[in-house]
């Protein structure tokens, strides 16, 4: 792993995308940072510490996240196409997202517990065994996700869409489903839903 040498560290700053597309992403920390508009796809943001920091229509698509630690961060409408989250520091791991396309993303064993992945595209992401405790997934699709060995016991699935879950792999106690994406639980048995 790759470790993070750096003494730079930033604290309430704002980066446009102007600043992100002129030059790399310095190694350090940041905390209570803003990242607007910006294009980091493909960049290497392994041993970066993001903390309390909010990324706003920034495409982060394919980066690198090798020991990235990413602490209470938001990230909106943005795009994180490809990204293994798995590779991430687990340490204090915390990020909610707003609007964001996350399709081919991976969070495999990643722990997500309260989490909100509001209004987001998550298609053929994976979330297998990863711990999806009471997480929010208010307006998603998630068509094409894969769900094994989840733990989404309080899960809410209520205005989620696309989602296909068996409930004899997964653990879904006190998870909340609406009527319509009831079909989705129980693809895996071969039955037919009517009406």
């Amino acid at each position: 792993m790759k470790a993070n040498t750096s003494d730079t560290y930033f604290e309430g700053r704002v980066f446009t995308g102007k600043d992100l597309s002129e030059q790399p992403l310095a190694s350090g920390e940041y905390e209570n940072c803003r990242f607007t508009g910006g294009n980091l796809s493909e960049s290497d943001l392994s041993g970066i510490t993001f903390t309390s920091c909010r990324f706003e229509g920034c495409d982060l698509s394919m980066a690198k996240l090798r020991n990235t630690a990413i602490r209470e961060t938001t990230f909106v409408e943005c795009k994180l196409l490809g990204l293994h989250f798995e590779d991430c520091n687990p340490f204090l791991f915390g990020a909610n997202f707003t609007s964001c396309d996350l399709s081919m993303a991976s969070f495999f064993r990643c722990k997500l517990k309260g989490a909100s992945l509001i209004n987001c595209r998550l298609h053929e992401v994976d979330f297998t065994e990863a711990d999806l405790q009471t997480v929010i997934f208010k307006g998603s699709d998630l068509s094409g996700a894969t769900f094994d060995t989840t733990n989404l016991s309080g899960a809410d699935f209520s205005d989620a869409i696309g989602y296909i879950i068996d409930p004899v792999k997964n653990k879904i106690a006190k998870a909340r489903f609406s009527s319509d994406g009831l079909a989705g639980l129980l693809t895996g048995f071969k039955i037919v839903v009517e009406g």
